[in-house]
């Protein structure tokens, strides 16, 4: 917890760094592109990593990593030595880091998990804690960037990385990994062939991919309408992005709350409806003008992608086979957290000609269009 907080202000603070020095949406859009095209370039690749090694030690090692990459943020900042070019190779940097980190961090809760009938409970536990971050931690960088700057939220992320290293050397486990039996080409073609061979696991990554691209660009473009379309600050800033962490924070305890179900207990239209509800909200969202009339709806926002997304994750993991449970989750990554910098990269770009409102509205009309035509497929399949 101490350490999902210290990262989520990380990423506002860095984000509104990158806006301070340029204002550009596209600078904006490049960030968080870099941030996380990694992901969708290494991600896979590290799943098969993440069936063979000792993930115990795997995270040890992505968590350290992240240390480092943010005292070398602090240092650039504090220096005054930051640029647009080094904003956007850092958060290159943290991406690579990430693209091992998240398939292994999804597929360590499994393995905490002896009965699987807790699974579905721990998994909404686990989304629970990083939502929890989500809306602390974007509320407590806005107060902390409007009064100390942007390098003193950098250097706290540092420290909070010390809470997970501390938790993650206390844990102890059975050994897990298995001894590979293939090459890692061939274990990744055969990540692959079962995850799209799976009809429920096939539509359900194809789903979270497709409200990726449209939906969550949305947090990319924060810093534009917290100071240039509600003419606000960093304050305002984190209270928008913490309205969204509030939503999410709900959407993970109902999850939690009702995780102790059977998984079929209407989960895939849960699932659905959060996809219409998402791409609802966001069209509204990018056209209110004022805030707050804004902070609800990014709650509602939020609660609808957390509820697809950590739903999705939680279905997949219910039916995924454990021998493949590394590399389908490091291609739910993928489809999750991959794709969304192509989104952001699309919605800078053009948002730059067309203005951010025109182009999030469109996203949001397209992500509902995306959500019925789930919905359909679901029906088609019952």
């Amino acid at each position: 917890m101490i350490s999902l907080v210290g990262t989520w202000m990380q990423q506002i603070a860095m984000t509104w760094l990158a806006y301070r020095l340029t204002d550009s949406t596209i600078t904006l859009g490049l960030v968080s592109f870099a941030s996380q095209i990694p992901i969708l370039l290494f991600s896979t690749l590290a799943g098969v990593w993440n069936d063979r090694l000792d993930r115990r030690r795997l995270l040890m090692l992505t968590q350290a990593l992240s240390m480092a990459q943010a005292l070398l943020l602090f240092a650039l900042t504090l220096t005054e030595a930051a640029t647009p070019v080094g904003l956007v190779l850092l958060a290159a940097m943290l991406g690579c880091i990430n693209a091992v980190d998240l398939p292994a961090r999804q597929a360590f809760v499994a393995q905490l998990v002896h009965e699987k009938a807790d699974l579905a409970n721990a998994i909404g536990l686990n989304s629970f804690l990083m939502n929890a971050s989500r809306f602390i931690g974007p509320a407590i960088a806005g107060l902390i960037v409007a009064a100390l700057g942007e390098a003193a939220c950098f250097l706290l992320n540092a420290l909070s990385y010390l809470g997970v290293l501390l938790a993650l050397s206390a844990i102890r486990l059975a050994p897990h990994p298995s001894p590979p039996t293939q090459t890692a080409l061939s274990a990744l073609r055969a990540g692959f062939e079962y995850s799209f061979q799976h009809p429920q696991i096939r539509l359900l990554l194809l789903m979270v991919a497709g409200f990726s691209f449209f939906v969550t660009p949305y947090a990319a473009m924060m810093p534009v309408f917290a100071r240039d379309l509600f003419s606000g600050g960093a304050a305002t800033y984190g209270f928008l992005i913490g309205s969204a962490g509030f939503g999410s924070l709900g959407a993970a305890l109902y999850l939690a709350l009702r995780g102790s179900r059977k998984e079929a207990n209407g989960l895939d239209r849960l699932i659905a409806r959060a996809n219409l509800t998402g791409g609802m909200a966001l069209a509204c969202f990018a056209s209110i003008t004022t805030p707050m009339l804004a902070y609800p709806m990014l709650a509602v926002l939020g609660f609808s992608v957390v509820l697809a997304v950590a739903g999705t994750n939680t279905q997949i993991q219910m039916i995924v086979a454990e021998a493949y449970r590394g590399r389908v989750m490091a291609i739910f990554s993928t489809a999750f957290l991959g794709i969304a910098p192509l989104g952001s990269l699309a919605v800078g770009a053009i948002s730059a000609s067309l203005g951010v409102r025109p182009t999030l509205i469109a996203c949001g009309v397209l992500a509902t269009s995306l959500g019925v035509v789930y919905l359909g497929q679901l029906r088609s399949s019952h």
